[in-house]
C-alpha cells in the first residue's frame, strides 16, 4: 500500500437552515422516526437505575451486599 498526495479544497457556504428545512433537505435534519427511536433507547435509562444503599463508614458496606456474597461474606 502506498499513499499519494492529493489537493484538498474547502468550500464554505452560508447556511440557510430555514430555506433548507422548507425545501426538505435531509442533510441537516433528522427524520422524526429516527429521533423517536433514539428517545426509546434513552428514555428507558432513568427508569432502570440501580438504587443507592447507605452504610456506615469503615463497615464492609450496605446490608444489601450480604445477599450477593452469601456464605462467602467478608468475615468468612
Amino acid at each position: 500500500m502506498a499513499g499519494q498526495d492529493v489537493e484538498l479544497t474547502f468550500v464554505r457556504q452560508a447556511a440557510d437552515d430555514m430555506r433548507d428545512a422548507m425545501q426538505g433537505s435531509s442533510e441537516l435534519f433528522a427524520r422524526q422516526d429516527s429521533i423517536e427511536a433514539q428517545w426509546r433507547v434513552v428514555d428507558a435509562v432513568p427508569g432502570n437505575v440501580t438504587p443507592l444503599y447507605s452504610y456506615r463508614p469503615g463497615s464492609w458496606g450496605p446490608e444489601k451486599a450480604y445477599q450477593l456474597i452469601g456464605k462467602h461474606g467478608p468475615l468468612a
